[in-house]
């Protein structure tokens, strides 16, 4: 690698949009995301799951099994 034409890697600072931040390795000094592990329906366990309603039911009826 040529040392010359590579940014200098080095510590940022990320901020999200809910306000908590953290750091990491950028060619940048900040980032700023919208959404993190802190506040990600996934991590936070407020994720919703939608009800399919009864697919099984609809074939069995469309194919009168």
């Amino acid at each position: 690698m040529n040392k010359e034409i590579q940014p200098e890697y080095k510590e940022a600072t990320v901020t999200c949009a809910c306000g908590n931040t953290f750091t990491t390795g950028s060619v940048k000094d900040t980032l700023k995301v919208e959404i993190c592990s802190e506040c990600h329906p996934f991590y936070t366990g407020k994720q919703k799951f939608t009800e399919r309603g009864g697919r099984v039911e609809k074939f069995k009826k469309k194919y009168q099994i």
